[in-house]
């Protein structure tokens, strides 16, 4: 987390639904693929016979309901105008109506553009409209209550019509009934010609202050915990309602400020293995005490004995600090492996290239900063320690190492997890993967390994950083899966192996992101070489993401990724990061190929449609 940005508060597909009175001015990007209907449904055919847009009745956007509603103002109008003594227009304003009918329906009224209102009247292709405006321009009045569009259809022709014309003329009626490329398509399923992933998004929670992190407990109450910087720990139940009191409210003791990139304050948490039968949790924050220097505390903590949505105040057991000599680079990263064992993950002591000591703090195995620890919480020692070495631990017998240390080498990893495995083979289960924070040029993917260095400050990236310590051929260092430039993006967010049931398309990848450039990047592993290669990811254009309650954009920087307890993937981010700015948002990962037409419709036929 870094520097600041603006973000440009976009409405909800909602919104604009609200907004249909108001005519669009602004001209669409042309489309190309699959059409949507004006409730952002894709089309269907409908249950019974369509009476009155009975062109549509194979295949289009209104069921009867709709055919009724759309008559029923027809006649209105149509009496209207006999009333009023006008030339009626009948057969031109039935087909100006009926294509709210049209499979085409939200090109036609632009309804697919997020960014701008639904359109009143279809886009109407210049020759149908020169036509429509030389015999029936008495009708606009009748058509719609837009102002701006009555005065002009007493205007020249031309003003007219560029109005209700559309930027392509594949989709302005009635060219798009011509269309052999279009109406082949009706139905099927279509790739995206870029060959990159789309994903759409859909909001599950917002307002929040810096989104740090967001977990689940582990104990079958699919409820998710997310945490603020400045922290606060606020329970999500199941239904995506928030509990008005705090799991965890640690903002007395956390130290943080609201500059823009602090990166001190709460930093982590992990609710233990056999949470639901012990209640205990772990955390990971900022802390100065008495004006003295900054630490980071690991404390264990435990459930309310009365409440299982709050926390015991008065149970914190601190069982790890380390001094931080600067205010960055903190880490923060607490997660439970398989082997039951908590891994704590801390950064390098901050300041720019690791400047403590003559190699620094990464390569020096005294010191618990630049590290991967691991400890068993489960037991204390017999020197009054909270915790116990494992057995196992790679450096437990190595004179001057510290015993906690499981890696060395890394300079800030900003968020790790836990692959769960593939369901059925179980391959890949319990590897640690991070995303290490680069200093100037490359950031990069670790898979996390015992005894396992990991290069920094010697390298950065597949780089050297320090020549002389990059060429030391005792380095031994263990390469990044992955690592990028600094043209892509400046500070990495470490996400998930996906392995949930929602998004087939996202099976056994890594997906994980970049807090600075805002991309969303995913890695699929060769099983066969054991190499990982990157997958082009981008949010679904509008048509695809044009299903309720799916977005395509999302705010620039993303802090963290979150998996429940079904394997479902999400991110956090925020429009402004400062821990005091309540624009963070938790986004849920959501596979456009998997949205079909809702269950209330029925059909005579299956219809899969990707858009």
């Amino acid at each position: 987390m870094a520097r600041p940005s603006t973000s440009k508060k976009t409405p909800s597909l909602p919104e604009f639904i609200r907004l249909i009175s108001v005519m669009l001015l602004v001209p669409v990007q042309p489309a190309s693929a699959h059409p949507q209907c004006l409730d952002f449904e894709p089309p269907f055919k409908p249950s019974w016979h369509l009476e009155f847009c009975t062109q549509y009745e194979q295949f289009g956007c209104c069921d009867q309901k709709t055919d009724n509603l759309i008559a029923e103002r027809y006649w209105d109008i149509i009496d209207q105008l006999e009333a009023a003594g006008h030339e009626l227009c009948a057969d031109t304003v039935k087909e100006i109506m009926c294509q709210e009918c049209s499979p085409y329906a939200a090109h036609l009224y632009d309804a697919e553009d997020p960014y701008t209102p639904v359109r009143e009247l279809p886009g109407l292709c210049f020759g149908y409209c020169s036509e429509f405006h030389g015999k029936c321009r008495h009708v606009v009045k009748y058509l719609t209550g837009n102002q701006l569009l009555w005065d002009t259809s007493g205007r020249d022709v031309s003003t007219f019509c560029s109005m209700v014309d559309l930027s392509d003329q594949d989709y302005c009626y009635p060219n798009v009934l011509k269309s052999p490329d279009l109406n082949s398509n009706l139905g099927q399923v279509a790739e995206d010609p870029r060959g990159c992933l789309q994903v759409c998004l859909t909001e599950v929670a917002n307002n929040l202050r810096n989104p740090v992190l967001m977990l689940h407990s582990g104990d079958g109450t699919h409820r998710m915990f997310v945490a603020e910087q400045v922290g606060f720990v606020w329970v999500y139940l199941r239904d995506g309602s928030r509990l008005e009191q705090p799991f965890l409210d640690m903002s007395g003791e956390v130290m943080t400020t609201p500059w823009l990139g602090d990166e001190r304050g709460f930093l982590g948490m992990a609710f233990h293995p056999k949470y639901r039968d012990n209640g205990r949790f772990f955390i990971y924050y900022s802390i100065q005490v008495n004006s003295e220097l900054e630490k980071v505390r690991v404390s264990e903590m435990k459930v309310s004995a009365h409440d299982m949505n709050v926390a015991d105040l008065y149970s914190e057991r601190a069982i790890l600090e380390i001094e931080e000599p600067a205010a960055n680079h903190n880490g923060g990263q607490l997660l439970f492996g398989l082997d039951g064992y908590l891994y704590i993950f801390t950064g390098d002591g901050g300041k720019a290239g690791d400047p403590f000591g003559k190699y620094g703090n990464a390569q020096n195995k005294s010191a618990l900063l630049g590290k991967v620890l691991r400890i068993d919480v489960d037991v204390s020692d017999s020197r009054g320690k909270q915790y116990r070495i494992p057995a196992d631990n790679p450096f437990l017998h190595e004179q001057d190492a510290r015993p906690e240390v499981y890696a060395y080498g890394v300079r800030n990893m900003w968020r790790c997890s836990v692959d769960r495995g593939d369901p059925v083979s179980r391959y890949g289960r319990g590897r640690i993967f991070c995303g290490d924070v680069g200093q100037n040029r490359y950031e990069e993917i670790d898979i996390i390994v015992k005894g396992g260095n990991y290069g920094w400050r010697a390298k950065e990236g597949f780089e050297c950083y320090d020549v002389k310590m990059c060429h030391n051929s005792t380095l031994n260092d263990i390469l990044p899966v992955f690592a990028y430039s600094h043209h892509v993006g400046k500070s990495v967010t470490g996400g998930y192996v996906y392995r949930g049931c929602e998004s087939p398309n996202l099976n056994g990848m890594y997906i994980f992101g970049d807090f600075m450039s805002g991309r969303i990047l995913a890695l699929e592993e060769d099983k066969t070489t054991g190499s990982w290669k990157e997958r082009s990811v981008c949010m679904g254009e509008t048509k695809t993401c044009s299903f309720p309650g799916l977005i395509n954009h999302h705010h620039k920087f993303i802090i963290s990724f979150a998996e429940d307890e079904a394997g479902e993937l999400y991110f956090l981010a925020t429009a402004y990061p400062s821990t005091m700015s309540p624009f963070g948002t938790v986004f849920k990962f959501m596979d456009p190929s998997r949205c079909s037409i809702r269950h209330k419709l029925t059909f005579n036929h299956l219809i899969t449609i990707y858009v």
